[in-house]
């Protein structure tokens, strides 16, 4: 299996791999303010993420169960940026949607300028077969609240390629194949 580089991630943007697709390094917003990069770099790509946030709060003192998840242990909010708590955990998703190839996996990384401030971000290898918007999720390891941003760069996606497994995630009919949105924990 072999790490892919710019020029094979631009191909299979093409082929409709990642939509939308930044060509480049975005470093400014249209207005020119200085952001979080997104967009295609050397052996990645770095996704953004979408204003939907889903924070962890304790207000009804709810266990988190992946076999039995419970949204009030969550808010919803929806905006340019948000804040995570203090030593908790917030949920949002990318702009981009992926449709990843049969003979490709694909591994997140969180960006250095969050990690750099105590952000970091959790985000399960996404499969060979495996579509839809990449749910991201992010910790606040600091004793202070942290603030994340909406539509810049979150994690660098690194894509591996080799043989086809005999069986992709599109062919075991994956619980998450196809999600859109901030996706809960599914059994």
């Amino acid at each position: 299996m072999s790490i892919r580089p710019d020029w094979w991630i631009r191909e299979r943007a093409r082929e409709g791999m990642i939509e939308p697709f930044s060509d480049n390094l975005v470093r400014k917003s249209e207005s020119g303010r200085g952001i979080i990069s997104f967009g295609l770099s050397s052996f990645g790509y770095d996704l953004r993420a979408a204003p939907e946030w889903r924070i962890f709060v304790n207000a009804f003192n709810t266990v988190v169960d992946p076999k039995s998840f419970d949204v009030q242990s969550l808010v919803e909010f929806d905006g340019d940026e948000c804040i995570i708590p203090p030593n908790s955990f917030v949920l949002t998703r990318s702009v981009e949607y992926l449709r990843i190839p049969d003979t490709v996996m694909v591994v997140a990384l969180g960006k250095s300028s969050y990690a750099r401030c105590g952000i970091v971000a959790n985000v399960t290898p996404l499969e060979p077969g495996w579509e839809g918007h990449v749910t991201l999720e992010l910790s606040n390891t600091t004793p202070l609240p942290a603030k994340v941003y909406a539509n810049e760069g979150i994690v660098q996606l690194l894509f591996f390629e080799g043989d086809r497994p005999d069986v992709t995630y599109r062919d075991r009919q994956g619980k998450y194949q196809g999600q859109t949105g901030v996706t809960l924990p599914k059994l």
